[in-house]
């Protein structure tokens, strides 16, 4: 138990974090609802000493610390009380995280629990399922909502490809923009269920729409050899990631090339690569690219919510087939 000095000094932390939570929810939640927006940042960071992100999720809070070795366990759970009694949240509807910072090896998160719990929140006319207590990771990456929408408004009679797809946020855009067909490939069993669910929670047909349980780099190999083509493709890999079929792992500053490389042969003439990565060291090694052109759009795909000095959400690239 940390001693009273620590304690003191911990609540004038989390009035802090609740003065500043509060001022900022006023200001965004206004223009938010105007676009039936129900996730969106907080704060994250800001106050150097404040190692915390908050995020809203219409009612609920899911509250993480940027963990360090000085990490003391109360802290999180004194940040999380004063920020849900500044916004009037119930203690059941708020989630503390552990997030790890500048993480470079190994797997980041381990599953937190197995409630399997999911609840529905908009983002303008489309829903999706998150669930803020099994993952640090809820299922639907709100930083990256800007790009999602320029998938969209150019989805209209497209073949779209969605690698390291998640939940299939940018599928359900893709869908939604008249995309003539999807693709979404995801290692992951859960996250392939959660896109076929996502996909039913806004009415759209699996027909046409393929999901494919598959590591990314077969999924494309096997493509090529069978001749499928796309229009409009997202590459949104993990900065790091292990293979336990293989001893290679994934690194997507030494690999990204090799892997655009792939997509750009499954491409047609014309087409158009969204290629993002959150790798807070990234350097881009694309000037060998078969493309027409490359140009970096990160200060369009990040949202006024997510812009932050401290540091970049993510980096965002168009390529131009």
């Amino acid at each position: 138990m940390p001693d009273q000095v620590t304690l003191t000094k911990f609540n004038a932390q989390g009035e802090m974090l609740a003065n500043r939570v509060k001022k900022r929810f006023k200001h965004l939640k206004r223009q938010f609802d105007r676009e039936n927006i129900e996730v969106f940042r907080l704060y994250d960071w800001d106050i150097p000493e404040i190692r915390a992100v908050v995020d809203w999720y219409a009612g609920h809070l899911v509250i993480g610390e940027y963990t360090r070795k000085q990490s003391v366990a109360e802290w999180l759970p004194m940040m999380g009380r004063a920020v849900a009694e500044a916004l009037s949240v119930p203690d059941d509807h708020v989630h503390l995280k552990a997030r790890k910072y500048g993480v470079k090896e190994g797997r980041r998160y381990e599953r937190l629990d197995y409630t399997n719990r999911k609840i529905v929140m908009s983002e303008r006319d489309l829903k999706f399922y998150v669930n803020p207590y099994d993952y640090v990771d809820t299922g639907l990456f709100a930083d990256h909502r800007n790009t999602r929408q320029m998938v969209r408004d150019m989805a209209q009679g497209k073949d779209f490809l969605n690698l390291y797809c998640y939940t299939g946020s940018f599928t359900c855009y893709a869908a939604r923009g008249g995309a003539r067909s999807t693709v979404s490939v995801d290692r992951s069993e859960t996250a392939i269920s959660w896109v076929r669910e996502n996909l039913a929670l806004n009415g759209i047909p699996e027909a046409g729409h393929t999901l494919v349980q598959q590591h990314t780099i077969a999924f494309l190999r096997k493509a090529k050899t069978r001749n499928m083509r796309f229009d409009l493709a997202v590459v949104d890999p993990p900065s790091f990631s292990t293979t336990r079929a293989s001893s290679r792992d994934f690194d997507v500053v030494r690999d990204h090339p090799m892997l655009l490389t792939l997509v750009l042969e499954l491409m047609r003439e014309g087409g158009t690569v969204f290629f993002s990565t959150n790798h807070q060291n990234f350097q881009p090694n694309m000037g060998h690219l078969p493309v027409s052109g490359i140009r970096e759009i990160t200060a369009e795909t990040i949202p006024a919510d997510y812009v932050n000095p401290r540091k970049t959400i993510h980096r965002c690239w168009r390529l131009s087939v």
